[in-house]
């Protein structure tokens, strides 16, 4: 255990080091490429606020108008005849919208029921086994300028429903 202990603690360090080294002993200006790299890092943050303030105004306006509590009032018996308990229902429906909501959500959930229930368990699991799908396409296409993204969108939803699915079936076999 301490050997991991002591390779964690000098890798990112080390391979920092190998990297400053091997890119001077190639010649390429270190300083200069480190300051170009900062200078593009602020221009692609400055160009996603736009986007950035359009997902959170949009998530507000769909939380605060009552439609998510609409739609999860209308599946969530659905959800719950088929065994998923229906406090991880909303998870399901905000962590491809807003990852800040989902992990409010889940921190919410593990302090109503404990972090080795059944519920904060899965509630963790799924957490960890999607994406935040909605925010990914606005604002990293956004900042790119791709404005067709409906085939990313499907198989980024996609690939939501196959984590949440699978974070279901896995704790319920591993700790039900």
């Amino acid at each position: 255990m301490e050997i991991v202990s002591l390779i964690s603690l000098w890798f990112i360090p080390v391979l920092i080091g190998f990297i400053l080294v091997y890119a001077t002993f190639k010649r390429v200006p270190t300083y200069e490429s480190f300051v170009e790299g900062g200078k593009d890092g602020i221009k692609i943050a400055i160009s996603i606020i736009p986007f950035l303030v359009g997902m959170m105004v949009a998530i507000a306006i769909f939380r605060a108008s009552g439609a998510l509590e609409f739609f999860l009032d209308f599946i969530r018996p659905v959800f719950v005849a088929i065994g998923i308990p229906a406090d991880v229902i909303p998870l399901a429906i905000i962590r491809p919208i807003s990852g800040n909501a989902a992990l409010g959500m889940t921190t919410d959930l593990i302090a109503e029921h404990g972090p080795d229930s059944l519920i904060g368990r899965m509630a963790s699991v799924i957490q960890g086994s999607t994406d935040t799908t909605f925010y990914v396409l606005t604002v990293y296409f956004g900042a790119v300028g791709i404005k067709k993204m409906g085939d990313a969108l499907k198989v980024g939803l996609l690939a939501d429903l196959a984590g949440f699915i699978a974070a279901i079936l896995i704790v319920l076999i591993m700790f039900a």
